[in-house]
């Protein structure tokens, strides 16, 4: 019996090229683990009215962990539109597969590690080393929306809020509503993640990004907590940034940075601008992880228009396998695919499209294979 069961969901478009060549590189190392492939994404959500079927759950429930391709979304309309037609005026709605699985396993960490490997010519900066908390299951992406606004949910609002007032001559058919929820809970667990790795790999700064000046009730919770959680650990600077700062601050010294944390859509976004910094999507892997279950997936998208292309670089799929390696214990075989990828890269003689080359996606995944012996 296989010491690991390994749940891969290649999802849509690039996700099953990055899976595939992940996939390679996982059979170099001769993991000792049984892997069950899933069904996820956008086919399923336009052929059964479901993205994430109930079929894909239970396969979740039986592994240790998963590795995630990549998935397609689209707004509400196009989601509709797109349904096969007997399942059309059914009420069906769809819902991002993988903020469900975030929910529903409560991976309320997606760490978000942005280093800049030596001798990749994308880098914006050498020495860039930066690693992003962010709070994965509340804020804005909760999925509390309303559209249109009911009349008892505008009643209340009106009640308990004066700025409603500004909005009074609006029809509720004109309105909609994204609500911004966080808890105490939620704030503090995701904090003490990103002081509690600091500590351990000897980091020396933890920063939270908020909008508290504007965001004055969320915001000031979280900033709240921080302080709170800051006290044990007075070996460590902690200091609050406004995300728009934060922007500017990435781009003029991203040296400076160190453990960053944040709540849901801002770490979401910074993330993507850190990644920028070290290389671009093409190199930046993530992990959805919770208590006793963790997800790692690429943070790209899944890149329709390349689809079958066989020419998307495969690297932030085989990050994803290095983070997931290190998480399940496997230090070992994870440092060495990291050594393999930073020869790969510093050489520059493997290089896909982004790279300036013209390599294919599973070329790439070959290059790594060879440079780990």
């Amino acid at each position: 019996m296989a010491k690991y069961r390994i749940a891969v969901l290649p999802g849509d478009g690039v996700g099953k090229e990055v899976t595939e060549a992940a996939m390679i590189v996982l059979e170099k190392l001769k993991l000792d683990a049984e892997y069950l492939f899933g069904d996820i994404g956008w086919d399923y959500w336009c052929k059964e009215g479901n993205p994430l079927p109930d079929r894909t759950i239970q396969l979740l429930k039986g592994t240790d962990v998963c590795l995630f391709g990549a998935i397609t979304s689209k707004t509400s309309d196009e989601a509709i539109q797109e349904l096969t037609p007997s399942l059309r005026g059914k009420g069906l709605k769809y819902i991002s597969p993988i903020i469900q699985l975030r929910q529903m396993f409560d991976l309320y960490v997606n760490l978000r590690p942005c280093k800049a490997f030596p001798g990749n010519k994308l880098n914006y900066r050498e020495g860039i080393d930066l690693v992003i908390f962010r709070e994965n299951t509340e804020g804005l992406y909760a999925g509390i929306e309303f559209y249109p606004l009911s009349p008892e949910l505008r009643k209340v609002l009106e009640t308990q809020s004066s700025f409603m007032k500004r909005f009074s001559g609006e029809k509720n058919e004109d309105i909609a509503i994204s609500l911004r929820l966080m808890t105490q809970k939620g704030c503090s667990r995701i904090l003490k993640k990103a002081f509690e790795y600091a500590r351990k790999f000897g980091r020396k700064r933890v920063t939270l990004v908020e909008k508290a000046n504007v965001l004055r009730e969320t915001g000031g919770l979280m900033i709240r907590e921080g302080k709170i959680i800051a006290q044990s650990y007075p070996d460590l600077t902690f200091d609050v940034v406004n995300v728009d700062a934060l922007a500017m601050w990435l781009i003029k010294s991203p040296e400076k940075f160190d453990v960053i944390v944040a709540e849901n859509l801002f770490g979401d976004i910074i993330s993507d601008l850190a990644a920028q910094l070290v290389g671009g999507l093409g190199f930046s892997a993530s992990g959805n992880i919770g208590d006793r279950y963790a997800i790692f997936e690429p943070t790209h998208g899944s890149a329709p228009k390349y689809a079958g292309l066989g020419k998307v670089n495969p690297l932030a799929m085989v990050n994803a396998v290095t983070m997931m390696l290190e998480w399940l214990g496997e230090s070992d075989r994870s440092q060495l695919l990291e050594k393999a990828v930073i020869k790969v890269i510093s050489e520059g003689k493997v290089r896909t499209y982004d790279m300036g080359g013209s390599r294919s996606t599973l070329e790439m995944a070959q290059s790594v294979v060879e440079k780990i012996g």
